[in-house]
């Protein structure tokens, strides 16, 4: 069985992100890594090739060129090889676009199995993994918390509010995984040093048959009217315990209706 993984590079989330004109987010400015939602997809499918499910593990992202650096810690962790999207026309980019390109990326990927992360950790969206099934007519199931492969068939749990649904799909399948699906594994020096050698093959849109008017800004379904940065942190307020910190922490709880 193969694997395909979806992977995202996405900016640190505790650096100052910055905007440009365009109102898109000016990565060249930020640091970025590997979306750690990401991380337990492809802790998931390290483990079926482990478990003797799975015989090998391909990536996939779409970004800028230094994208390549969430690719290679994908690999450094296990996989055999990765496919990155890379074009100027992608930039502005959202979910229906992004969507098309992985979905016309896969078409040309040999797969029985799709694996996401519930969501990344810049958009938070968690639409793209039900938006790729439904391009790819595939079957989907939404965050799982255990994967199991038997023969032709994928078996997963998801936990709700109120029960846990064991949910069996035919392959192939597309599955989001959450992060309580288990710890990703941190790289091995000596995984570190192979994902070096491992083939990463750069796609454009031309190689994907797709438009340039079809993506980025100009295609986009949804347009972004303004950003504005969050605004600071105010300081806290300090309760010294003078035999009435009980009261006063209840009075000031119930003012902000948290209590």
């Amino acid at each position: 069985m193969k694997i395909a993984v979806l992977i995202k590079y996405v900016p640190e989330a505790t650096a100052a992100w910055r905007f440009a004109e365009d109102h898109t987010l000016d990565r060249d400015s930020v640091d970025g890594r590997l979306s750690e939602l990401d991380e337990y997809a492809v802790e998931q499918a390290v483990r079926l090739v482990e478990a003797g499910s799975a015989t090998e593990i391909s990536y996939l992202t779409m970004g800028p060129a230094r994208a390549v650096d969430a690719v290679r810690k994908a690999l450094a962790m296990g996989g055999d090889r990765a496919v990155h999207v890379l074009d100027d026309a992608l930039h502005g980019s959202d979910a229906v676009g992004t969507a098309s390109v992985l979905a016309a990326a896969l078409r040309r990927m040999e797969f029985d199995l799709v694996i996401f992360g519930m969501a990344s950790t810049d958009a938070e969206m968690s639409v793209l993994p039900v938006m790729v099934a439904d391009l790819l007519r595939l079957p989907a199931v939404a965050n799982a918390v255990t994967l199991r492969v038997d023969g032709s068939a994928l078996t997963a749990e998801r936990e709700t509010d109120d029960a846990i649904e064991e949910v069996v799909a035919p392959l192939p399948a597309l599955v989001s995984v959450t992060d309580r699906s288990g710890e990703a594994r941190y790289p091995s020096f000596k995984g570190i040093v192979a994902a070096k050698k491992k083939p990463v093959t750069t796609w454009s849109l031309s190689d994907l048959e797709i438009a340039p008017e079809r993506v980025g800004t100009a295609g986009a379904a949804t347009e972004v009217l303004a950003v504005r940065p969050s605004p600071p942190r105010e300081a806290g307020t300090v309760i010294v315990d003078e035999g009435d910190a009980a009261v006063r922490l209840a009075e000031f709880l119930a003012a902000n209706k948290l209590l």
